[in-house]
């Protein structure tokens, strides 16, 4: 091997001896040839430790990063020699950053209470725990009973139906993912008709198209982006008889209004059932109670949409049910049976700790059980605007005295978020915060980084902390983070 690679990739020793810089030489007038080789830094006892901790081959790594850094540096300063403990410390910093753990918890003050960046919904008590429990063995796929080995679906096939008041239900990893399984099981490559007002782009620039092309059916587009009428499916038909399913999806995130129309759920399936087609129905949200007696009105549940005759309803697991990531198909037995029996639905199945957590969200929906109180996102959406104030005023009377921070009590407005009613504002209350010392940008990035990260939202030069969206159990690490950032 030639010199220069093996001293490149010389791997880092444990020698007991402290080797320093090059002294300058005479008449050279490029200072970068004043930096160690890479081994001579690794053979230095300041680097044993990182050897422990790191290992020998990734502390060489950082090493040359960090002598490519200084280089650049000198070609700017040539005054600026780092020594060799300097460029372990920085190696080190290096090392820690990349090992460091990226995912944290984050209170959410932003007021968005399934916000998406943050993970949608938190899960409830009773869901976490059940994740806890079925992270080690469990009877995943075992019938304990018979010994034999049985499906992950038995443990949320009855559940989903008990809640919906469907005949069976099934889940997988995302409701994209649902709506690729329903349409590639039920449609069977032949035409889907959708509506043109509903071809929506969901998060992460999937788009209905796409999803309809990928199930291996063409799509027919019928109506306008405003309206559509029966009479477009039955022209529809006419040029496509072999279709097999209309898609309907609920516009989620937004909303067109005006001179709009559409036909009736119930009137669109019996069309559908009179021409032999099925009506599948990509609810989104997937509330499955009534929110209007909470002043939240037009958010359709799944179990309307059952009555009103759709053959499957597909709902996402982590909105307005409150649960972890997920899929959820309900419908007809018979239909349920072939979407499980599908290749895709091996692909798409959800985790054992999922399955868990799934399980347990659908079970506070059993009766007599009061979702609303149980399940965090539904506490959160309907929570009166007296309890919101009066944990904003908590707040306050823990930070009111901070020096060099401004704080006071502020009406604002939050929202659903995570595709789920766009247009209904949740009134409430938020602590405004302005720094004397720092810019609203900088506190805002000083609460995001401290040792409790913390979200809230800017609005004229001032952050501000939402308090429909803060746990009562968060408020001491939350006063804790206001006071670090300070």
């Amino acid at each position: 091997m030639p010199r220069f690679f093996r001293g490149l990739y010389s791997r880092c020793s444990q020698r007991s001896h402290t080797v320093a810089l090059k002294a300058p030489q005479v008449g050279n007038p490029d200072p970068r040839r004043q930096l160690p080789a890479v081994g001579t830094i690794c053979d230095d006892p300041a680097a044993r430790p990182l050897n422990a901790r790191f290992g020998s081959a990734a502390v060489a790594r950082a090493v040359r990063a960090m002598l490519a850094e200084a280089r650049a540096q000198l070609a700017i300063d040539p005054l600026a020699v780092p020594s060799i403990v300097g460029l372990l410390e920085a190696a080190e910093r290096r090392l820690a950053d990349v090992a460091r753990e990226t995912l944290f918890p984050v209170i959410n003050a932003t007021g968005v209470v399934i916000h998406t960046n943050l993970g949608r919904a938190p899960l409830a008590p009773e869901a976490t725990a059940a994740a806890q429990a079925a992270a080690g063995y469990g009877n995943l796929e075992l019938d304990l009973d018979s010994g034999r080995r049985s499906s992950r679906h038995e443990h949320l096939d009855a559940l989903i139906a008990e809640v919906t008041g469907a005949q069976a239900g099934l889940a997988v990893n995302n409701c994209a993912g649902a709506v690729l399984l329903a349409l590639a099981a039920v449609a069977g490559g032949a035409p889907v008709i959708v509506s043109r007002g509903e071809l929506v782009e969901i998060g992460g620039g999937f788009r209905v198209p796409d999803v309809v092309a990928q199930s291996g059916s063409a799509l027919v587009e019928v109506g306008t982006t405003n309206r559509t009428h029966l009479r477009d499916y039955e022209q529809a038909l006419r040029d496509h008889p072999d279709a097999r399913v209309i898609l309907r999806t609920h516009p989620s995130n937004f909303r067109i209004t005006g001179f709009t129309s559409a036909p009736a759920l119930d009137t669109l399936a019996h069309f559908a059932h009179a021409h032999g087609l099925l009506l599948v129905e990509d609810l989104g949200g997937g509330a499955l109670v009534d929110l209007s007696p909470y002043g939240i009105a037009g958010e359709p549940t799944v179990q309307a949409s059952l009555r009103a005759g759709v053959d499957l309803v597909l709902f996402s697991g982590d909105k307005l049910l409150g649960g972890p990531q997920a899929g959820i198909v309900t419908g007809r037995r018979e239909l349920i049976d072939r979407l499980a029996h599908h290749p895709l639905a091996r692909a798409l199945r959800l985790d054992k700790l999922s399955v868990a957590a799934l399980a347990a969200t659908l079970r506070l929906y059993r009766s007599p059980a009061d979702p609303i109180q149980r399940v965090p996102v539904l506490r959160m959406l309907t929570e009166p605007v007296s309890i919101v104030a009066a944990r904003a005023e908590a707040l306050m009377a823990r930070i009111a005295d901070l020096p060099a921070l401004e704080s006071r009590i502020q009406e604002t407005f939050g929202y659903a978020g995570g595709g789920a009613m766009p247009m209904h504002a949740l009134p409430g209350r938020a602590i405004a915060l302005r720094s004397l010392r720092f810019s609203a940008e900088d506190l805002a990035r000083r609460l995001r980084t401290g040792p409790t990260c913390v979200l809230g939202r800017i609005e004229q030069d001032l952050v501000l902390l939402d308090l429909r969206t803060v746990a009562d159990t968060e408020l001491p690490a939350l006063t804790a983070a206001i006071l670090a950032a300070s």
